[in-house]
């Protein structure tokens, strides 16, 4: 249970929504979250900024596990999304979104898709004795040690099929072509550093792109129980954007990620999570978001502080000049039916997003977004273990 994204650590107490087998010597496990999804951006200034869109976002993944004699531990992993596919290659629409580029023109209120190949990783973790461990982690694209567990693999943003706005700020180097990471863990705490590939991937999402090795992370997590997760971590990113390839970004995040299972299907999860970017200037975002699932019926919230520059915005302006937007989203999914221990739920949530008067030129006052959706995913292990 305490497996993030990439080496990152969940609350070992985190509900596991997986297929699980085993076969021979090894643990074999496949996850993911299908959406189908009607997206409606701005829809109370739909003359302004935003859009409408009809999409299906999706990941899957697969892992395995073995013991290598008595103190190793090999693990395999390898992860890809349909998303070049079924949502194309400009993303979808999201108010305040930005990262990335696409046709050599930025991404701006949008939200990039992920590539085809997310991950192939392969970890070994040697045990010297209770208290006291060795892992490597290399991957081909894979996850340096950078924030704290992806977004879509948390399990308090199991039901949003968005991605967060500081997703760029907080957890965006999830997909590196090229990463290393050397960790050591002592008792309840975790010393990680990588080394890995700075540059965002391109708009090419079916390829694999060119590993450098340039830029470098640490990071520290503890886990004080088994309903708390922390970690602090920072990294120096060489050139992570296509259209500014002279500009390095230094990031720093910090986060705690909760979880408690009252039963097997009555569970609280929740994360907060602090990220800054410094660059030619110094922007942070701050997210809050929490799942609540009380058997068929998931309550789900997200609420975001971040701050973005004109030039992220694709504003022109002869002076630049910072903006912090305000984001809160609510939402609730029901349980449908189960099929091939796959949970079938019905979604929906409404976001309000807050923002100085500068912007209502460009957005118009107080824009909202609507979504709808169907998602598929599997059911949570303890219910047919």
């Amino acid at each position: 249970n305490r497996n993030g994204s990439g080496t990152g650590w969940l609350p070992d107490e985190t509900p596991m929504y997986a297929w699980m087998r085993h076969k021979k010597n090894w643990n074999l496990m496949g996850h993911g979250t299908f959406f189908l999804r009607q997206n409606f951006q701005n829809l109370n200034n739909d003359y302004k900024r935003g859009g409408k869109q009809f999409d299906a976002p999706g990941w899957a993944m697969l892992m395995a596990q073995r013991k290598v004699k008595s103190n190793g531990l090999l693990m395999l992993r390898g992860m890809m999304t349909t998303d070049p596919i079924t949502i194309g290659g400009s993303g979808y629409p999201l108010l305040f979104q930005s990262g990335e580029a696409y046709k050599g023109l930025p991404l701006v209120d949008r939200q990039h898709p992920h590539e085809l190949i997310s991950e192939l990783g392969m970890g070994y973790t040697h045990r010297i004795n209770q208290g006291f461990d060795i892992s490597l982690y290399v991957g081909y694209p894979g996850e340096p040690s950078i924030g704290p567990t992806a977004f879509m693999h948390r399990t308090s943003s199991m039901n949003n099929p968005d991605a967060p706005l500081g997703h760029h700020w907080q957890d965006a180097t999830h997909i590196s072509f090229g990463v290393a990471t050397l960790g050591i863990r002592y008792k309840k705490f975790k010393l990680e550093s990588s080394r890995f590939t700075g540059r965002e991937p391109n708009e090419h999402r079916f390829d694999f792109d060119r590993p450098k090795f340039d830029s470098y992370s640490y990071r520290l997590s503890f886990a004080p129980t088994k309903n708390w997760v922390m970690q602090a971590s920072g990294a120096f990113l060489k050139s992570p954007e296509e259209l500014d390839p002279d500009i390095n970004v230094k990031r720093a995040t910090a986060s705690v990620i909760y979880s408690s299972s009252k039963t097997s299907t009555n569970a609280f999860t929740s994360a907060l999570v602090w990220g800054l970017n410094k660059a030619d200037h110094q922007e942070y975002s701050f997210l809050w978001e929490g799942n609540y699932q009380i058997k068929k019926v998931a309550v789900y919230s997200r609420l975001e502080s971040v701050q973005k520059s004109n030039h992220e915005l694709n504003i022109d302006l002869a002076t630049e000049e910072i903006y912090t937007i305000q984001s809160f989203t609510l939402g609730s999914a029901y349980q449908l039916a189960s099929w091939f221990k796959t949970d079938i739920a019905l979604g929906i949530h409404i976001t309000r997003n807050f923002i100085p008067n500068s912007l209502k030129i460009y957005y118009g006052p107080n824009p909202m977004s609507l979504e709808v959706f169907i998602r598929a995913m599997p059911k949570l292990f303890s219910t047919y273990n």
